[in-house]
């Protein structure tokens, strides 16, 4: 996962839910996307598992502007956003849930 982006700060207009308490994990998918499904199930168990922090999922083509905004080249790309929504980490691929857990456990 590289690391801090320039500051870029997200809140509930633009993910269309609210902040985790201590991190957001920001998936870009598109529908046709294998990985993009196997990244979800990833998130989703590491969210399960670290209290505070939530994953949201948004569809890369129906958020263009948010996704010319954050330079989201291919999906999945996931954003880890601190309690304030601050990009903090960006990853594209999928990633491994011991990477996830290791960049929260920095964070939080």
């Amino acid at each position: 996962m590289r690391g801090r982006d320039g500051g870029v700060r997200l809140g509930a207009a633009e993910l269309g839910e609210g902040l985790g308490e201590r991190a957001t994990l920001l998936q870009f998918s598109s529908a046709f996307c294998a990985p993009c499904r196997a990244t979800r199930r990833v998130l989703t168990e590491v969210t399960g598992m670290v209290p505070g922090v939530v994953h949201v999922e948004l569809d890369a083509e129906a958020h263009l502007d948010l996704v010319r905004r954050l330079d989201i080249l291919r999906t999945p790309t996931v954003l880890v956003l601190d309690a304030d929504g601050r990009v903090v980490r960006r990853a594209t691929g999928q990633p491994r849930k011991a990477d996830v857990i290791a960049v929260l456990g920095d964070l939080v």
